[in-house]
């Protein structure tokens, strides 16, 4: 068995409030110690991965950036960033009836992006260097919204509902970029988890899911893998959860068949 980990960062990996992974150090050691690629998935920028990513200790192993639109290297240059420029574009010919109730990362500044998120100044600067996609708030009506995403998608322009916001993109999904990882990587078992309706895929994607308790958002509805025993639920949220759910699974893998 060559495992590999897939991992969600705010609510999961990272506690709501803190952003800290402190709880989830034993779990991280054991991953370490077994030489597991752990690869970070997020609706985070590259901006902000790359520095927790060095922080870990992760070496060159890829990340998922921007809520699955793109897998990369840490410093590696990409062919094309231009998918940003390409949504606020578009955004700027909605009709303003539509436009006044989505506010997205580039109508803020950095001050109101660390308001929202709790994130320090200079690492809500980092969240604002997107490339791919755009997070916002959305503060109209269901009716509205729902104008609002047709409207989206007649330029091609998908949705996604994260713990916090409403991110666009031109597609690309975490679990998508799951398969050509594993490849890259010469790897055939896959535990992957996450707090949020954007990690179902994700999580249904790998063979072990784990849904992490969330206390702050609306969380995952139940999976049918939950039947089986394929999908877990942690007791705890956040990097506690994270730690208990990964360990538990090392030791049953091992029972099974060493996980490395």
């Amino acid at each position: 068995m060559r495992l590999i980990v897939f991992t969600d960062l705010d609510g999961t990996l990272l506690d709501h409030a803190s952003y800290s992974h402190a709880a989830a150090a034993p779990a991280l050691a054991a991953l370490a110690e077994r030489e597991i690629p752990l690869i970070l998935a997020s609706s985070k920028t590259e901006a902000e991965i790359t520095q927790l990513h060095t922080e870990l200790g992760l070496g060159d192993w890829p990340i998922i950036v921007e809520n699955g639109a793109r897998s990369l290297r840490p410093g590696a240059p990409d062919a094309d960033r231009s998918d940003y420029a390409r949504l606020r574009a578009a955004l700027g010919t909605l009709p303003e009836d539509l436009m006044v109730h989505y506010r997205g990362f580039g109508d803020m500044s950095h001050a109101e992006v660390a308001e929202l998120t709790g994130l320090p100044l200079a690492a809500a600067g980092l969240a604002r260097q997107r490339s791919f996609t755009e997070p916002g708030l959305w503060s109209g009506d269901a009716a509205g919204l729902e104008a609002f995403l047709a409207a989206l998608g007649r330029e091609g322009i998908t949705a996604r509902s994260g713990g916090r916001f409403l991110t666009l993109s031109f597609g690309g999904t975490k679990a998508q970029q799951m398969a050509g990882i594993m490849a890259d990587l010469d790897r055939d078992t896959a535990i992957a988890l996450g707090d949020a309706p954007n990690d179902v895929e994700m999580i249904e994607t790998a063979d072990y899911g784990v849904v992490i308790r969330n206390d702050h958002g609306k969380g995952i509805p139940p999976l049918a893998g939950e039947i089986t025993g394929r999908i877990l639920r942690s007791e705890a949220p956040g990097p506690q959860g994270w730690n208990a759910s990964v360990l538990a699974l090392l030791a049953r893998l091992d029972r099974n068949g060493r996980a490395d």
